[in-house]
């Protein structure tokens, strides 16, 4: 149950972004579209570039969100496990996680979790890891109470 909370809580962030992604690109396209060749060519086709820059580089961004999108459906398949793995719920004495797409905090049901990418450095730390284990970050203890 919290893990669908938390996996559509990581699923609306993703589609926002993508969502607002989209439009600017649709915006920046529809200028493109506009931009009049003036008596100044030069002036004409650097602006041409410098709008065909940003939309490359919202493109890709829309591709990193895609792909972040595609780490939410492998989670959602996932079954749970007693060790870290990618869509556990991690509990420490310290702050709860949720090894998934790297969004930060979201709060469900009152309690404050961090969502976190496998790669990021606590998200490494806690992979492979069991129930009553300890890890250090920024030398600070850090105890798993549960995993779910």
């Amino acid at each position: 149950m919290m893990r669908e909370k938390l996996l559509a809580k990581c699923a609306d962030y993703v589609e926002e972004r993508v969502s607002r992604l989209q439009s600017s690109i649709k915006d920046l396209e529809h200028d493109l579209g506009n931009e009049t060749k003036s008596s100044a060519g030069d002036k004409y086709e650097t602006s041409r570039e410098m709008i065909n820059t940003e939309i490359n580089k919202l493109q890709n961004q829309l591709q990193s969100f895609k792909k972040l999108k595609e780490v939410l459906a492998v989670i959602e398949n996932r079954k749970a496990s007693t060790t870290v793995q990618l869509g556990s719920i991690v509990k420490t004495n310290a702050a709860n996680y949720f090894i998934s797409i790297p969004v930060g905090e979201i709060k469900v049901e009152e309690e404050k979790f961090y969502a976190i990418g496998l790669n990021s450095p606590i998200g490494k730390l806690l992979l492979g890891k069991q129930e009553g284990e300890q890890f250090i970050f920024q030398q600070k203890e850090f105890s798993i109470k549960k995993i779910l």
